[in-house]
């Protein structure tokens, strides 16, 4: 069948000096007129091949805006791990991927300087207790106007600055996760603990067992991957055709070739002044996959809905920069007579492409599938 096929296309070429053939062959023949080939395909041919004839019909062709994005998460579903004082990790647990609990264990710090604190602490709280009896006698006492005025404001101000430094040093230990009531009973350690304020999954660790960490240092990271969203980035151009609901259909070209659906969440307010891009947060409609933040994804927002008419993909054969289809003339006893007409096409989908010159051709029967070994052929060239 396929020599048939190539011999269409040589027939095709030499039409203008060879126009008579046996109404017995099997192999295609063309007419060349002033606008248009005349294409002669067997009732053998069309079947082997597959072909069908149908009409014009209306199609829903959608407009879209392609843009790039990746999978992520929202800002409250991602923690980095950090420390408000400095200290050698003496405890990692922990290994990038572990699942872990909000509240469990993360890694644990060791430094002197856990002790200092806790020793002033104590010293505070001691202090405090006297200051705060004086304090209370000299009030009693100036209320009785046995004391000046002086010296019960400065037993006030001694105590008020005392408790100020106390409620400072009990924080700072709560922070450190310290517990400041186990302090005041004489249980002083050089260790502190950090455990994780999410549940989630460890993306990365930065430490080792006895390296030295510093103040606000990131140990590791924590993501939450229970709501993972879109995170497109889309030109300034287009951003007003962007609404809230709108669908879209995404690809990771890198790990496969499934099409995956979202929907249009939220649009920025504000345009990134270097690239001139607004981020558009997208919402997945099956989160179950197994998507991975950070991964590149490829989308278009539809935008739009046009009804016009069109053709299956199918019909349309390109020859160069040029389309055309193949529109029935007459049937006859061993085949089917065409003419090779051009079109113009306009909105594609993954079927259908709208022809914009529709109107001469609507009613008319034209080839609309078998045509595939005629467009690998055209590649190669095409008849005058």
């Amino acid at each position: 069948m396929k020599y048939l096929y190539i011999s269409f296309l040589a027939i095709a070429l030499f039409s203008c000096q060879n126009q008579e053939n046996s109404s017995t062959t099997q192999k295609p023949h063309a007419e060349n007129t002033e606008h248009h080939d005349q294409v002669f395909i067997s009732k053998q041919q069309f079947q082997g091949e597959k072909m069908a004839l149908d009409t014009l019909s209306q199609q829903t062709f959608k407009e879209t805006v392609v843009v790039n994005g990746m999978i992520d998460v929202p800002p409250h579903n991602k923690s980095k791990i950090t420390t408000f004082m400095g200290g050698y990790i003496t405890q990692t647990p922990l290994l990038i991927g572990d699942e872990v609990k909000k509240g469990q264990l993360l890694v644990s710090l060791k430094n002197t300087e856990f002790v200092t604190l806790q020793q002033t602490f104590l010293e505070v709280a001691e202090q405090l207790q006297y200051l705060e009896n004086e304090y209370t006698r000299q009030k009693t006492l100036y209320e009785e106007q046995i004391t000046s005025q002086k010296s019960y404001l400065k037993a006030e101000s001694t105590y008020k600055s005392n408790l100020a430094h106390y409620n400072g040093l009990k924080k700072k230990l709560e922070m450190l996760n310290i517990n400041p009531k186990s302090v005041l009973n004489g249980n002083i350690v050089d260790n502190i603990n950090i455990y994780s304020p999410i549940a989630g999954s460890v993306s990365s660790i930065h430490v080792s067992n006895g390296a030295f960490v510093a103040a606000s240092d990131v140990i590791m990271e924590i993501i939450d991957s229970e709501h993972i969203h879109l995170e497109l980035s889309v030109f300034e151009k287009d951003i007003m055709n962007i609404k809230k609901g709108q669908k879209i259909t995404f690809k990771i070209p890198e790990a496969s070739n499934e099409t995956f659906l979202a929907e249009v969440h939220l649009v920025g307010s504000t345009i990134d002044e270097t690239t001139r891009r607004i981020k558009v947060h997208g919402h997945i409609a099956d989160e179950s996959k197994p998507f991975i933040v950070g991964m590149f994804s490829e989308a278009e927002i539809y935008t739009n809905e046009l009804v016009s008419i069109g053709l299956p993909n199918e019909a349309i054969i390109p020859v160069g920069d040029h389309h055309y289809i193949l529109v029935l003339n007459k049937e006859t006893e061993t085949g089917y007579q065409f003419s090779k007409t051009e079109v113009t096409i306009g909105k594609q989908t993954e079927s259908h492409t709208e022809i914009l010159n529709a109107k001469p051709l609507l009613g008319k029967q034209i080839i609309t599938a078998g045509t595939s070994m005629l467009l690998n052929d055209s590649e190669g060239g095409h008849s005058h």
